[in-house]
């Protein structure tokens, strides 16, 4: 099938390491299994999540030592189309533990290398430069220390001759200042908790949500507003009015991976030229299928066509 390009973008990479424990408990030495490691970052996961559903994307991924060339290698044998930058400094390691005694799982984030502005301008000249093809920039997960918060803004700028879309799910200040920017990106991710910060208000109802994503459209912080609402579903709202996905009823087995699983579906859906709808629903239904496997798993192919055929979409 016929797609754009999509290039995805993870400045603050991973190497995620996940493992269990018979129980979590202070002061004692607790006896793992032994970890599966796997490469981690927003970017990275959409990638992965799209090659899974049969798509092509290109990531661009900032990797410093041998924590970065071990990545970089994965990626790859992944068969993975990747661009390397160079990261200021080792790329971090996270740990994922679960409590076999109450199936709780802990996760645990190191922060990345310091960024300096120098670093900054390059990483922009070199996501310019890769993004001339037009199609869709996806930048997805937290940004780097010295990072500043409007990044993306300014990215949208560096875009601005109109080849490429961006998407960009984040949170935190980042996300703080896209909502109040009127430099619009083409599309904004959050969950519910994030809006519901940012709303300064709880968000109970859909209509709540749809209400909130479209106030965001029109004060210009992007074309196209999603709301998470975890397991009901996902709330689209931008030009053309807004729409709803449900979410599957499916075992839950561990979250990781879902909203990363959610970007794939939906930029995937969008550059194959399907209409918003069926990209919040192949979306939805790709965080469905990816919330059935343990760990750092990402969604299944199978999975995702099985949901996608039994989606309910409705507009609002």
């Amino acid at each position: 099938m016929n797609q754009l390009p999509i290039l995805t973008v993870t400045l603050n990479p991973a190497l995620d390491l996940s493992t269990a424990a018979d129980e979590v408990r202070p002061d004692l030495k607790l006896r793992c299994d032994k970890p599966v490691a796997d490469p981690g970052g927003g970017g990275i996961n959409v990638s992965r999540a799209i090659k899974i559903m049969g798509g092509q994307s290109t990531a661009m991924v900032a990797l410093g030592g041998a924590t970065g060339t071990r990545i970089a290698e994965m990626l790859k044998a992944d068969g993975l189309s990747i661009i390397r930058l160079t990261a200021p400094g080792e790329t971090r390691q996270s740990l994922a533990v679960t409590d076999r005694a109450t199936g709780s799982q802990y996760r645990f984030v190191m922060p990345g290398p310091e960024w300096h502005k120098a670093h900054v301008s390059d990483m922009m000249a070199a996501i310019a430069e890769a993004a001339r093809a037009g199609g869709w920039v996806v930048v997805s997960g937290s940004n780097p220390p010295g990072v500043a918060p409007g990044f993306e803004q300014m990215l949208t700028v560096g875009l601005k001759d109109g080849r490429a879309r961006l998407l960009v799910d984040t949170s935190g200040d980042a996300l703080r200042a896209l909502a109040g920017s009127s430099t619009p990106v083409d599309v904004l991710r959050m969950d519910s908790v994030e809006a519901e910060g940012l709303a300064g208000r709880p968000l109970p109802l859909r209509s709540d949500s749809a209400a909130f994503a479209a106030g965001l459209v029109r004060d210009g912080a992007a074309k196209s507003v999603i709301v998470a609402r975890g397991a009901d579903g996902s709330v689209i709202a931008g030009e053309d009015g807004a729409w709803h996905a449900e979410a599957a009823d499916v075992p839950v087995v561990s979250a990781v991976g879902a909203g990363d699983s959610f970007v794939a579906g939906f930029v995937l859906a969008v550059s194959r030229g399907q209409p918003v709808e069926d990209a919040l629903a192949l979306g939805a239904a790709a965080a469905s299928a990816a919330v059935m496997t343990p760990a750092t798993d990402l969604c299944h192919g199978h999975d995702v066509e099985r949901l996608y055929a039994e989606r309910v979409v409705t507009r609002l």
